[in-house]
């Protein structure tokens, strides 16, 4: 059985690093703050001190920080993991970061003969703790099928997209729509208030018919409870909308609709709300109409 490097244990990584050793992988794991990697290392995964000490230990390693430059400073960096890898390794980058990044990150590790996966990830922390999360896979096709087994154990929906870089372009397209989904579900339900109508069996209503998602039955109901605690916080989705504009730029796409989302982000951030969940949104819409829902 593999040898599995796990870097990054913060609300995603620490569910899926234990997933990992529920399914029988030795793991070791590293974190900036060490202190985050105490449950897992309980668990009964192995303390590194550094990236390169994790791939040192490991025959795949996988990584999910923050933003593109945590991913190269982590894997390309002084004290990387590129520098602990040998011939024939493979890294699964599961970080939510730009596509051209990705494909930058994956030719300089084959230039050492490591190869590389880009599987982020959607699901949030719940999906993370129960293996349940749906993840976008990038790079060589037999790499994938080498690494479907890992996948599964902190995956449902395990889906190979094409080269380096697709799997971060399908997270990109997940991100649009959840983004102009929230908003939507936040402008009717505002709507609704504003008209005087009782907005909990409008909700009701509409969640069984056409319009039903996951954003409206879920954030949707955790805005008329008037909970605004994060399942994602908007400080992240922010950043995940920096990525997609930064590739519709490089592809001459324009994104009238995303580019609404980003603006009403923009006036959560600039009201404080950046550890609020991205059904804060809501508020934005609010302050608009001089209405709330609850």
């Amino acid at each position: 059985m593999k040898k599995i490097g796990f870097i990054g244990i913060g609300l995603m990584g620490a569910g899926m690093s234990k997933n990992l050793l529920k399914a029988g992988y030795e793991v070791t794991v590293w974190n900036r703050t060490e202190s985050k990697t105490k449950p897992v290392v309980e668990a009964g995964a192995k303390l590194a001190k550094s990236p390169k000490e994790v791939a040192e230990n490991s025959d795949i390693v996988i990584s999910i920080v923050t933003g593109s430059k945590d991913v190269e400073q982590v894997l390309l960096g002084d004290n990387g993991a590129i520098h602990g890898a040998k011939k024939g390794d493979i890294f699964i980058d599961m970080s939510t970061i730009s596509p051209i990044t990705t494909k930058a990150v994956a030719e300089k590790l084959a230039k050492k003969g490591i190869e590389m996966l880009d599987g982020p990830v959607s699901g949030g922390v719940i999906g993370a703790n129960n293996g349940a999360l749906s993840i976008m896979v990038g790079g060589k096709p037999e790499v994938y099928e080498e690494c479907k087994p890992i996948l599964e154990a902190m995956g449902k929906t395990i889906t190979y997209i094409g080269g380096n870089g697709d799997g971060q372009v399908c997270k990109a397209v997940n991100q649009i729509l959840v983004g102009t989904a929230m908003l939507g579900v936040a402008e009717a339900l505002v709507f609704a208030a504003k008209a005087g109508v009782d907005v909990a069996k409008v909700h009701q209503a509409v969640s069984g018919g056409a319009a039903g998602g996951w954003q409206l039955t879920n954030n949707g109901g955790r805005v008329l409870k008037g909970d605004m605690s994060p399942g994602f916080k908007i400080k992240d989705y922010l950043k995940d909308l920096g990525i997609i504009m930064e590739t519709a730029d490089a592809n001459k796409m324009p994104l009238p609709a995303t580019s609404l989302v980003l603006q009403m982000y923009r006036h959560c951030q600039a009201e404080g709300m950046l550890d609020n969940g991205t059904q804060a949104v809501v508020k934005a819409v609010e302050k608009l109409a001089g209405k709330s829902v609850v």
